[in-house]
């Protein structure tokens, strides 16, 4: 399959890139699968080897794969490790990344409201899952949060018998959507009653609020996130990567 002369303007490394993404995003390659390397790539596409080369440097930049010395180049997983990491972005006054530990998560379903319709992308008459939780940090209340999910995408979670403290692994695992990207809207809050309870504080006790919208890879809209933060000592960290991939966009 050549798509050298389709006629496209755009770079051919990119074309090249569009169609790894598919292969990931239609789960005709699965997470930890060895993908085939830049010489089988560029004879399948007929295009060079620096194309297809710089084809799987996108997806590695991206996230989308991860380069093993001496193994290949693999789909990216979404295991809890992974996704702490890389989606958690809470930090000490060490600057040491605060994992906290995860409480019993309860979820129900209903009709979603007009606020998580929005978020969502939701129609009238959808329904949402909504679990909750308290996260601790040395033992002590840290987070309260409450994620919303489509519940279409999601059949089944609320009928789990413990559901697990990282998400983007069971969304991966179980229902084969993988997160890319995620939006975080920070604001300085204070505690109410029903916030101040759940994390042991006072009411009035400043608090950080973190609305998340969590995309999967076909840029759908899989989460709505927001969590109530009694930080301590801790910070909030958010890092800016600068490269020269607008047109990969």
């Amino acid at each position: 399959m050549s798509i050298a002369d389709n006629g496209s303007a755009r770079p051919l490394y990119a074309r090249v890139r569009e169609q790894l993404i598919e292969r990931i995003r239609s789960g005709a390659w699965k997470p930890g699968q060895l993908i085939p390397n830049e010489f089988e790539i560029a004879a399948e596409f007929g295009v060079s080897q620096g194309t297809a080369r710089k084809a799987i440097e996108a997806l590695a930049s991206e996230r989308l794969v991860v380069r093993r010395q001496g193994r290949g180049t693999f789909v990216v997983e979404h295991t809890p490790a992974h996704v702490m990491f890389r989606f958690f972005n809470l930090y000490d006054a060490h600057r040491e990344q605060i994992i906290p530990d995860s409480g019993h998560a309860a979820a129900v379903v209903a009709k979603a409201t007009p606020e998580e319709r929005a978020e969502l992308r939701l129609g009238r008459n959808d329904k949402v899952i909504r679990i909750a939780r308290v996260r601790t940090r040395d033992g002590r209340p840290f987070i309260t949060e409450t994620s919303t999910l489509p519940e279409p995408l999601f059949p089944g979670i609320a009928e789990l018998p413990e559901i697990p403290n990282t998400l983007y692994d069971l969304f991966q695992k179980s229902y084969g959507i993988l997160v890319m990207r995620t939006d975080d809207r920070l604001s300085a809050v204070v505690a109410d009653v029903a916030s101040a309870a759940a994390l042991g504080t006072a009411v009035g006790t400043p608090l950080l609020r973190i609305d998340r919208v969590a995309f999967a890879l076909d840029d759908r809209v899989v989460e709505w996130r927001v969590s109530y933060c009694h930080l301590g000592d801790g910070h909030y960290l958010a890092r800016t990567k600068l490269s020269d991939d607008t047109d990969r966009r």
